[in-house]
């Protein structure tokens, strides 16, 4: 018995056309940004004119699927590779507009040398050419002529051989007749199958991932709005970053500036916010795992198809359905209030910057978890309180590091099952015992890293609880982090380098404090005991050398909110080693105090 789960076919280009213009293969991302140059269009066309292979195209026939009245539909195939080769033919040989990364509709021309049998972007100069055919797209007219291109083009060229420029039109003509292959993969293959055969067949080894494969099924559906649906995110998602790009919407995508999702989002334009700025896979994981109460986006995937989890069969009803609960939970994702809140949640954490942001996951189910909350109408105070202490227990625990989609998938069904609320503090105190503040934290932060997420909370726990910078009388650590700081190394790089410390020594995280410019040049390379005892000196009413700081007191409060021993001010230097372990004992209390107050 075959155990094949796929076919191979070889089709002519002129086939494989005619099915995009009638729909028979559906391309998903036809409405998304044409990526390619300009001259791996005309490389496209001249492998195709010397007869060089030019790869396989994978489709992944749609699950016939049963409609209202009882009768069956057999599924469109769906483009998952080869998008960007068959949106190239289209534009050059069919003369189509494609989108660029701008989202602005370009046709892209590939003129045509007959004489030297020669292709190039055209461009002004070949356009003024007469050697040239500067749009090969004419060539390739419905009612175009070989012989009526030729005349045309000897008219122009007298000294050319008429009989040769015909052979090559012909010649050209028929690059529509190369074959290309079509892997069609079986339509109850699992995306996980899938996955791995478009990896393994893909030459460049791009990963597609799943949230690639949802794009795709949802925006090829057109019946209940998937193609709005898709354009919806990802335009939020470029607005989220170049909010001026609203006006070019408006200008040229009509029919979306029409539909009820471009209000709902217009609110960017006036935004220049970067702590959570959302990709297509955050804003599916988001309305997805908040709508559904689920976390595998493969489920997206089956469910946008049509899929009945209980009977296994495919259904109309359930895709329908399925489209329109995703239409909910994207129109809450974008929802002016929720984004606003969420951001703002992170910010009265501390996370003020998008810097101090680590794994976008962890943003991503702190979402999850506050329209959630606001679904089942929970307290305001209440849901950000829980919402900020989630988000830090898991950057802390690097819940969604490893297997982020298990990891959702766990945590949405245990609050289904036992609230959220309640949930919540329960994990949060299995995750966070006292064993893990005393013990494993200070262990943690044995790291040189200045993007561990231990760190990034550290500098956020200083920021929420109001210090000041490193020896600053006025300056705060979140102004520092707002506008300009430095890290600087209580023991100086300079001075633990000339002792033979390697950079993953020097650069440990509990060797930085955030400081002013000014005040980290100032101490430059000297040795911890010689500027501390300066500092003493400084507030003994001796020369002010580093800060504004000249109370005693005050200094010795600078030195505590900043984890370090105030006995460093009496000359009592520990070796470097043991003044690490130290501090990193001080920063996890630090933290520790700093999540209480969450």
């Amino acid at each position: 018995m075959s155990t094949q789960r796929y076919s191979v076919t070889p089709h002519p280009i002129e086939t494989l056309l005619t099915w995009v213009k009638s729909g028979e293969i559906a391309i998903p991302e036809i409405q998304r940004p044409f990526v390619w140059e300009a001259i791996k269009v005309r490389n496209l066309l001249d492998s195709l004119y010397q007869g060089y292979p030019v790869g396989y195209l994978i489709a992944w026939r749609n699950p016939t699927v049963k409609l209202k009245d009882g009768s069956s539909s057999a599924g469109k195939r769906i483009l998952i590779d080869g998008q960007q080769r068959v949106t190239a033919l289209m534009a050059a040989l069919l003369g189509r507009e494609v989108l660029t990364k701008d989202y602005e509709t370009l046709r892209i021309r590939i003129a045509f040398h007959p004489q030297e049998e020669r292709f190039e972007v055209s461009n002004p100069a070949i356009r003024k050419d007469v050697a040239w055919i500067e749009d090969v797209a004419e060539v390739f007219a419905p009612d175009a002529s070989v012989t009526e291109l030729t005349d045309a083009y000897c008219e122009k060229n007298p000294a050319s051989e008429r009989r040769v420029v015909s052979r090559v039109l012909e010649r050209l003509r028929k690059i529509i007749n190369n074959h290309v292959g079509i892997i069609e993969l079986a339509d109850d293959l699992d995306m996980g199958t899938v996955t791995e055969i478009f990896i393994r067949v893909n030459s460049a080894g791009t990963e597609l991932s799943q949230a690639d494969f949802a794009m795709s099924k949802i925006s090829v559906n057109e019946t209940y709005g998937g193609n709005l649906l898709r354009k919806t995110i990802d335009y939020f998602c470029h607005l989220s970053v170049a909010p001026e790009f609203l006006s070019k919407i408006e200008k040229t995508d009509k029919a979306f500036a029409a539909s009820e999702f471009l209000p709902a989002m217009r609110w960017l334009k006036d935004v220049n916010d970067d702590i959570y700025d959302p990709t297509y896979t955050d804003m599916l994981r988001v309305a997805f795992t908040s709508e559904f109460r689920r976390g595998k986006l493969q489920d997206l995937v089956a469910l946008v198809s049509g899929r009945n989890f209980e009977t296994k069969q495919y259904e109309e009803a359930v895709a329908e359905e399925s489209f329109a609960r995703l239409k909910k939970g994207v129109l809450a994702f974008i929802n002016k209030t929720h984004f606003e809140r969420i951001t703002m949640i992170l910010r009265s954490a501390g996370f003020v910057t998008s810097g101090l942001i680590g794994g976008r996951n962890a943003v991503n189910f702190a979402y999850i978890l506050y329209l959630r909350g606001r679904a089942e109408s929970m307290p305001p105070a209440d849901l950000e309180r829980l919402v900020r202490r989630w988000y830090a227990m898991s950057i802390l625990r690097g819940r969604y590091t490893g297997s982020p989609e298990t990891a959702f998938d766990f945590d949405i069904r245990q609050v289904e099952t036992r609230g959220l609320a309640a949930y919540a503090e329960s994990v949060l105190e299995n995750e966070l015992p006292e064993s893990f503040w005393i013990g494993m934290l200070p262990q943690l932060m044995d790291t040189s890293s200045g993007q561990s997420p231990y760190f990034l909370a550290y500098q956020a726990a200083q920021v929420k609880l109001g210090d000041k910078g490193f020896l600053s009388r006025d300056i705060t650590a979140q102004d520092l982090l707002l506008n300009r700081s430095d890290l600087h190394h209580v023991y100086p790089k300079k001075h633990l380098k000339m002792q033979g410390l390697s950079r993953g020594r020097y650069n440990q995280v509990a060797n930085f404090v955030l400081a002013q410019s000014e005040i980290n040049i100032a101490i430059g390379d000297k040795a911890p005991e010689k500027y501390f005892g300066e500092l003493a000196e400084q507030c003994a009413g001796g020369k002010k050398r580093y800060g504004g700081i000249t109370d005693l007191a005050d200094l010795k409060a600078n030195l505590c909110i900043h984890c370090l021993p105030v006995s460093l001010l009496e000359g009592n230097i520990p070796g470097y080693d043991d003044f690490l372990e130290e501090r990193r004992r001080l920063m996890a209390l630090k933290i520790k105090h700093w999540f209480d107050q969450l």
